[in-house]
């Protein structure tokens, strides 16, 4: 058996699609709307020989195999690595890497402890920092939004959250960071993201033990599972390893995208301001259209197909959301950003039983920041050009300088 970046080599059924690309290059994911439109338009399923997987890029097809958890697992690995033939870098995640039955025990007690009654809970703080940063910006009036805003709002709010009583932004955002590169082959985007993993990743472990944690956040609900014997103590510090590693770098991801769309669209922003009740369909249409997840793996468990292609054990398929999320066939002219669309069912967030556990969460410090600019900021214009930070797994902004305008 060859293995390629930790899978098994495939040799593709007859009559699927060869596509010379590699998804990993850096300048496509610096701008990946070129190779997203020639990935659907070459079929429902290709194969890329680069790495020896299938890819899914349209709508229909990608929902699919995303949510077909009885066929394409993601026990094997949501990356190019198969859990089942080789070592991950870490130890899996126990609500990411893992399949039913066992699933549906963690994902139980994540979703009580990011159910929407908890997060409401926080919206009043939230909305104390929101207020705090937007008010600092605006007395800048020019800049860097990445670090500014995106950066320094989750990485204040998400760890006071959880119960964290020592944070450290840098580490939280490079741990994101780390934990999305890996999901990708072995270049140099993954290599340099890893070569920290020496500093971070003993930090990380450490914060998500119970005495680093304070009684009152969500860290202490799932501790409180183990106390009832639904999860052991160790199984505990996993979970909420899982809100650092996803919690952080995807709301980042999402308020840089949400600020850049909306300089962007200016008339987006005066619509926003008029209605602050489109907070949430504005996000959603962010999502949509920038998909900070744009590709997470599964792996076949048994001969299966796709599309009718018959698809062997072991093979790995790369199901890129971003290519799905601008599939016209499900969203009219889907290049438009258009915060009046309300896109029920975009894959930003996954969907099935591995749907983002964290998203009432997001949505909640979206809507903080959103809403309060929208009370504050007459006017969102770009300063500079924006530049795209390449990563193996996420798309995120590096650099968004813009000029804030208040009231």
């Amino acid at each position: 058996m060859t293995l390629i970046e930790g899978h098994r080599s495939i040799t593709p059924a007859d009559g699927i699609p060869v596509f010379d690309v590699d998804p990993y290059d850096p300048a496509i994911l610096r701008d990946p709307m070129e190779y997203y439109a020639e990935l659907r338009a070459l079929g429902p399923v290709v194969f890329i020989p680069r790495y020896s997987v299938l890819a899914v890029g349209r709508y229909e097809e990608t929902k699919t195999v995303f949510s077909d958890h009885e066929n394409f697992v993601s026990s094997r690995g949501v990356g190019l690595n198969d859990f089942k033939l080789e070592k991950p870098w870490r130890a899996p995640s126990i609500i990411l890497e893992v399949d039913p039955p066992d699933h549906a025990r963690t994902r139980k007690i994540m979703a009580r402890a990011l159910s929407p009654k908890v997060v409401k809970t926080m919206a009043e703080s939230f909305r104390t920092v929101a207020e705090e940063l937007v008010d600092r910006v605006l007395a800048r009036g020019t800049i860097e939004a990445v670090t500014e805003l995106a950066e320094a709002f989750p990485t204040r709010v998400f760890p006071k959250a959880v119960g964290m009583k020592d944070s450290h932004a840098r580490h939280l955002v490079d741990y994101g960071a780390m934990v999305f590169n890996a999901v990708g082959p072995d270049n140099a985007l993954r290599r340099e993201a890893m070569a920290r993993a020496g500093e971070i990743v003993p930090w990380i472990n450490a914060a998500c033990t119970r005495d680093r944690l304070t009684d009152d956040g969500l860290g202490a609900l799932v501790y409180a599972a183990a106390d009832t014997g639904e999860i052991t103590e160790d199984e505990a510090a996993m979970l909420v390893r899982s809100f650092l590693s996803a919690g952080v770098d995807t709301t980042v991801t999402g308020i840089g995208s949400a600020l850049w769309c909306l300089s962007q669209n200016p008339e987006a922003w005066e619509a926003l301001k008029a209605d602050p009740s489109l907070a949430r369909p504005c996000f959603e249409e962010v999502l949509r259209m920038t998909s900070p997840v744009h590709t997470f793996c599964r792996t076949a468990n048994r001969a299966t197909e796709i599309a009718g292609y018959p698809v062997s054990e072991g093979t790995k398929v790369l199901c890129v959301l971003g290519a799905a999320n601008f599939d016209p066939e499900k969203w009219p002219d889907p290049d438009r950003f258009d915060i009046n669309r309300r896109p029920v069912g975009h894959l930003a967030f996954g969907v099935g039983i591995h749907g983002c556990v964290g998203q009432n969460i997001a949505r909640g410090e979206l809507e903080a920041i959103l809403g309060v600019m929208a009370e504050r900021v007459a006017r969102i214009e770009p300063a500079g050009e924006p530049t795209w930070r390449p990563n193996n797994g996420i798309r995120a902004l590096d650099r968004l300088p813009l000029k804030l305008i208040p009231n």
